[in-house]
Formats: C-alpha cells, structure tokens, sequence
C-alpha cells in the first residue's frame, strides 16, 4: 500500500511539472526547432494540435483515475438501491446527480434499465439515470475545463443536469409505463447485480483499471477530434463561421439540435470541435446545443433502448430532451 502512495505521489509531480510547460513545449516545437512561419495557416492549426493533444490526454488520464476511484463506491446494485422508494422531484434530482459519477455506456443501458424496473424506481427517475450518466461524464468535464475554463464547465454540467431532472420528471408525470415492451417486467425480476465491497488498494486499482480502459478505448477519438479542431482553426474563415453558427442567427440553435441527434460521437471527438468553432465565432449556446445533443442523445444508445422501449416513449424522450437542449442554447446566447 505505502508503495502504491509513493509511486502515485511520484507520478502526480512529474504530471504537474509536464503539464505547466506544455505552452513553452509546443511553441519550441514549432517555431524553433521546425522553424514555421507564424503566420500562416499550417502553422496556427499544428501549433494548436501539439498543444491541445497533450493537455487533453493528461487532464482526461488524472480526472479519469479518480472518478474511477470515486466510481468504485457506486456499484449498479448500491445505485439501484438508491433510488429505490424515491418519486417525483426528489427522484429525478437523486437519480441525475448518481448519473454523474456512476458507470455507464450505451452497452448497459438496457442491463441498467431491467435493473431500475426490477427495483420499482419510476420510469421517469430511470431517465433521469440515463439521459444524466451519458450526457455528464468526467471525459466530457475534463475536456471543457482544459479548453474553456472552469465556468464553461460548470455551466455545461449544471444545463445537463437539469435537463435530466426536468426530462425524466415530465416522462414520470405522462406515466409512459405502458409503452414499455411487456417483457422487460418478466426478465427484470430475474436481473441482479452483484454487489463489490472492494479495499482502497482495489479502488485504486480501479482507478488505474478506467484509465486504461476510457482513455485506452477513446484516445484515437481525441485526436481525431483535436486533428479537425486544428483543421478548422487554422484554416476556415471566421466570418463564414460567424455567420452560421452565430449569436444572430437564430435558426442556428434548432439546426445544431437537429443537425445532432442523429450523429454518433463522444465527448473526446466532439469537444475539440466545439472549441475551434467558438474560435471561428460560433455562438456558446449553439455549439453546447449540437454537443449536447450529440452525447446525450447518441443514436447507438437510442437504438439499443429500442429493444425495451416502443416507439412512442421513444420519441418522448428525444422530443423532451432535445426541447430542453434548444432552450439551454437559447439561454447561453442570450447570456454571452
């Protein structure tokens, strides 16, 4: 265990001293040593990539580490029992706020879903879980905090959890119980999950363990997204940009939602992309919109809920969630 700390504490200083110079190391590479000319096009989008692809990596590796030492005390059984007994309001808020810090992917939707009806937690508080775990993830969190500051995040992470409350209670108020495939009440009583009471040295293996599989899983998806960024900062026009995705365009938030929902993306590809369209000019609300819409309303997810949901409830809860994404990117407008 005391070598476990030591090594940890060891690595935490080399990440602090490589990350506070990564400005120095980017432009050196740049400007010095590949000798670029500052001005042009090619040089803006690469000395943007060597800077962000690193940062990005480092911040997703240390936030990643410690939610999944945090995630480590949130097992579905402990989550399911939770909820369990909460209705309305004070469901919905319990059930988004566990759906930050607790596992989810697209994968376990429907394990999770069998879960939460197994329990007896309402169908709205379900949703609160679901559209909240997605929507609001540590790569999600870390990525907006490195590229935007500490209040583009909060904000981002305060609009997603109130559309998750506010989403799942209304589909608990238009009780769509019954546009539930029949056979999820069956199955769900046969569904358990086992529960972990692992040791702080597991939680820390834990926390190594979802390193390696999120960053392991999405690290080709960061520089993908980074590589496009730069793409887009070096090289597309600011007034074109400013012009379609801007503040005074006010088709642009609905066309951003609709533009969203049916792609597939993650956090890591779609963030970076975000930043150089804010760059060019692009209004916040209208990029957090196309964002959220992409991760909170992904189509891989939507398609595997189909196996438990009808179509009606369905097209409730993307009408529902995309409704309250349009107002949030109105808000952010209207605010900056």
């Amino acid at each position: 265990m005391k070598n476990k700390f030591l090594s940890l504490a060891g690595l935490l200083v080399v990440w602090i001293v490589v990350y506070s110079q990564l400005q120095v190391l980017s432009e050196f590479t740049v400007y010095s040593f590949l000798g670029m000319d500052r001005s042009s096009h090619l040089t803006s989008a690469l000395s943007f990539f060597l800077f962000e692809t690193p940062k990005v990596l480092m911040l997703l590796i240390l936030v990643v580490f410690c939610v999944g030492i945090v995630r480590s005390y949130f097992s579905p059984e402990r989550t399911k029992k939770l909820l369990g007994g909460k209705k309305h309001l004070l469901g919905n808020i319990l059930s988004a706020t566990l759906g930050i810090v607790t596992p989810f992917c697209s994968c376990s939707a429907i394990p999770l879903f069998l879960g939460f009806v197994e329990g007896g937690i309402p169908l709205g508080v379900t949703f609160s879980f679901l559209i909240a775990a997605p929507m609001i993830n540590e790569v999600a969190i870390v990525l907006l905090f490195g590229l935007f500051g500490w209040k583009v995040a909060v904000l981002y992470v305060a609009t997603g959890w109130i559309i998750a409350v506010l989403s799942g209670y209304i589909i608990g108020v238009l009780k769509l119980e019954r546009y539930v495939e029949e056979w999820v009440y069956s199955i769900a009583s046969k569904h358990t999950f086992e529960e972990e009471r692992p040791s702080f040295a597991d939680r820390i293996d834990a926390g190594t363990g979802a390193v390696k599989d999120v960053v392991g899983k999405i690290w080709i998806y960061i520089i993908l997204g980074i590589a496009v960024g730069a793409g887009i900062h070096g090289y597309v026009p600011e007034q074109s940009m400013a012009a379609f995705m801007g503040r005074s365009a006010w088709w642009s938030v609905p066309l951003s939602v609709l533009l969203g929902i049916p792609m597939y993306s993650n956090a890591a590809g779609i963030i970076p992309i975000v930043q150089a369209l804010l760059e060019k000019g692009a209004s916040l609300g209208t990029v957090l919109a196309f964002m959220m819409s992409v991760i909170g309303l992904s189509l891989p997810e939507t398609i595997i809920l189909k196996k438990v949901l009808k179509l009606p409830l369905i097209f409730s809860f993307v009408g529902i969630v995309g409704f309250g994404i349009l107002i949030v990117g109105y808000i952010f407008n209207i605010i900056y």
